[in-house]
């Protein structure tokens, strides 16, 4: 794998002043956060010619679609682990049909750990305490399959004590972060005195294969997912001017919706992993995304949806457009996620964390104390956490 690109926004932070809003005693908070890339930024205009040529595509058809689809996923930029040097070791991944789920999991499960470990010791510079103080960590992945998991690659490379609690999240897709958001703040809040490492990585190694016409949402892939890692650490009652807290995580609810589990559809074969994705896919999130906010806000009494900030996971703009619509949010509301989206791409479980880590910045100038943070995912599943902003 190529150098990692820790693009984190400097060393560690030293807090020696009160938070501008009070604590809630017992409620977990987010402490730090962190993320790290792969070396390689590949531009969207840069994307259809490389990609048509790794793959040996001639179809002028295909090309042109992939054209279009780059366009209108508003990505800008993206990381990839993917590489010509990974391709030239590997031409079968480019080759139509050929069993490369070993080759794929040995580039992938080496490059989600370095990726996390990156994240991971990017966060813990920024939160200023030892990671030895780390009394839990729950590792969020759907780029990787082993026994033992990433979980226990990750705490040993870091130096970890050896009876750390291990979670580990596999195969949620996107709402993983969000859902490891929930796991770590039960623990956190049930655990006093703990701080909880929370890791999320992702490659699209094992979804890469050349185009074709029988699978139409492979361009999708291609033209919006993106690679990365972020890590954040939680804790309860944040020891005064050792640790900088700046998120409280109020009130925490997951939610399937009946009869969708095959709207979002992965499948691990020989050959790497599969998606489809339900074109009724936006629709179904627009019909119940309005009763599933109301009832996270409903747990401080709020009412209005423009009085709060959003932390919404990209999954791509047609989801971003229809919440906003149905919501009636004014168009600054959703700008972090759009942001991240532009930069980033769908990085999968991460996304969300690089839309915090902007939120972050956005609030340090002034904003609303209440905001939502919500992702969506294979189930249908919606992930959703009332969070008090503390800057």
């Amino acid at each position: 794998m190529s150098q990692l690109n820790n693009n984190n926004n400097g060393g560690s932070v030293h807090c020696f002043s009160p938070t501008r809003r009070g604590l809630t005693p017992g409620k977990a908070a987010i402490l730090a956060m962190g993320k790290a890339f792969p070396s390689q930024l590949i531009p969207q205009e840069c994307l259809v010619e490389g990609y048509i040529r790794d793959t040996k595509c001639n179809d002028l058809a295909i090309k042109e679609k992939l054209e279009r689809l780059c366009k209108t996923t508003t990505v800008k930029t993206r990381y990839t682990v993917m590489s010509k040097e990974i391709l030239d070791k590997y031409p079968e991944l480019a080759t139509e049909g050929s069993p490369t789920i070993k080759q794929r999991l040995d580039i992938a499960n080496q490059a989600v750990l370095e990726m996390a470990k990156e994240a991971s010791l990017a966060c813990i510079k920024e939160w200023g305490r030892p990671a030895e103080d780390i009394t839990h960590i729950v590792y969020v992945s759907s780029s990787e399959i082993r026994l033992p998991g990433g979980d226990l690659y990750l705490a040993t490379e870091l130096g970890l004590r050896s009876d750390v609690g291990r979670v580990m999240l596999y195969f949620l897709g996107c709402y993983g972060g969000v859902t490891g958001l929930r796991v770590a703040k039960d623990i956190a809040e049930n655990n006093p005195g703990s701080r909880v490492l929370l890791t999320t990585s992702e490659t699209t190694i094992l979804g890469f294969r050349p185009p074709n016409k029988a699978r139409p949402y492979d361009l999708v892939g291609a033209a919006l997912f993106g690679d990365g890692a972020a890590a954040v650490i939680i804790g309860s009652d944040p020891i005064t001017k050792k640790e900088c807290p700046f998120m409280e995580l109020n009130y925490a609810v997951q939610q399937f919706l009946p009869g969708t589990h095959n709207v979002i559809d992965g499948r691990l074969s020989e050959e790497g992993i599969y998606f489809k994705l339900g074109r009724d896919l936006p629709q179904k999130i627009e019909d119940n995304i309005e009763e599933f906010c109301k009832k996270l806000m409903a747990k401080a009494g709020l009412k209005e949806f423009n009085d709060l900030f959003w932390a919404v996971h990209p999954g791509g703009p047609a989801i971003l457009n229809r919440l906003e619509n149905t919501l009636n949010l004014r168009t600054d509301k959703l700008e972090c996620s759009r942001r991240a989206l532009m930069d980033f791409g769908n990085v999968s479980s991460n996304t969300i964390f690089y839309v915090m880590e902007y939120m972050r910045e956005e609030l340090k100038r002034g904003g609303e104390e209440w905001g939502l943070a919500l992702a969506f995912g294979p189930g249908i599943t919606f992930e959703g956490i009332l969070i008090r902003s503390l800057q």
